[in-house]
């Protein structure tokens, strides 16, 4: 019988680099303090980096050094859309991150604010950082089947009515072409009305 921490070692190394672990992940390997005890000693060893509570990164070398260097840590989104997946729930940027994902903004928020209809939380990611997801009851933000188009409204939104400039109509613009006429038709009746008739201008 392999200890718990080869148990563990040998589930990581069978994933990609890349990948983000929870601590339940490992659940079956034995008691939840065991498993933390484990995965400390993995993080000092450098196998793992811990990025919030009970979230682990599975780091990536970096290619363009010598010898084995590796990057801090993941996106947020990369974080933020593991967690989405752990409690099968569905998220959205808003606010200033949705902003900066579509280059409409060069502003990095330190705090990343997802709705979703899932459970609200918190997480602190590193030093002065987080992820807060606010529960909506409005489910047809969250039902879109082009998650670029949901993330372009969700921006929108944010801009607000008649306050979008010529220069952010062309980022958008240029966005907006890459999504099929398809994809359109399927969420039209979800875009709100104002935005819809924006889209259909630009």
């Amino acid at each position: 019988m392999q200890s718990i921490d080869k148990q563990i070692e040998k589930k990581i190394k069978q994933n990609r680099r890349g990948k983000i672990f929870f601590g339940e992940d490992f659940a079956k390997f034995g008691s939840p303090n065991a498993i933390r005890i484990a995965l400390h000693r993995m993080v000092k060893e450098g196998l793992l980096i811990r990025v919030a509570f009970g979230i682990y990164y599975y780091p990536k070398p970096n290619s363009e050094l010598y010898g084995y260097v590796f990057k801090d840590t993941p996106r947020i989104d990369e974080i933020a859309h593991a967690i989405a997946k752990r409690d099968k729930c569905r998220i959205v940027p808003t606010a200033s991150h949705a902003l900066n994902i579509l280059g409409l903004s060069t502003q990095v928020p330190m705090n990343v604010i997802y709705i979703t209809d899932g459970a609200p939380r918190r997480i602190k990611v590193g030093e002065g950082r987080g992820i807060l997801f606010k529960h909506t009851s409005d489910l047809k933000r969250l039902s879109y089947k082009s998650q670029k188009l949901m993330l372009i409204v969700s921006a929108l939104r944010e801009i607000g009515e008649g306050k979008i400039t010529k220069d952010e109509q062309e980022i958008i613009k240029k966005h907006f072409s890459t999504i099929s006429a398809k994809e359109f038709e399927t969420d039209i009746k979800l875009i709100p009305v104002w935005i819809r008739k924006l889209l259909l201008s630009i």
